[in-house]
């Protein structure tokens, strides 16, 4: 059945009473951002300074400068917050600075925390 462009049109009314078409769209869901957690530094009687600004430079990308900033922190106050990551990426910085500070035969304690 062919049907005429009239009543095509009068068929294809799919306007509200005021004229506007409505489309029905699933509402986005939003996504929530992960947690984020803490990783510090805790001080000792034993690991060297440089060797603490060597491990913030290495595996936190941290100036020279600020590197000292943070160690002097850790040294006089007991640990210092070091950075903010998502889980996995905080969890890999701990084992890491361990895994480093344990070949190179210092105590050095790195951890970790919700923040």
């Amino acid at each position: 059945m062919i049907l005429a462009p009239q009543m095509m049109a009068d068929n294809d009314d799919r306007s509200d009473e005021d004229g506007d078409v409505g489309l029905a769209l699933k509402p986005k869901p939003k996504t929530k951002r992960p947690p984020l957690y803490k990783v510090m530094l805790l001080n000792d009687d034993y690991t060297p300074m440089e060797f603490v600004v060597l491990v913030l430079e290495r595996f936190f990308g941290i100036g020279h400068a600020q590197a000292t900033e943070i160690m002097l922190t850790v040294h006089k106050k007991g640990l210092a917050v070091v950075g903010v990551f998502p889980h996995e990426i905080a969890e890999t910085k701990v084992t890491q600075v361990m895994d480093f500070s344990r070949r190179h035969q210092h105590p050095l304690q790195c951890t970790m925390e919700k923040e």
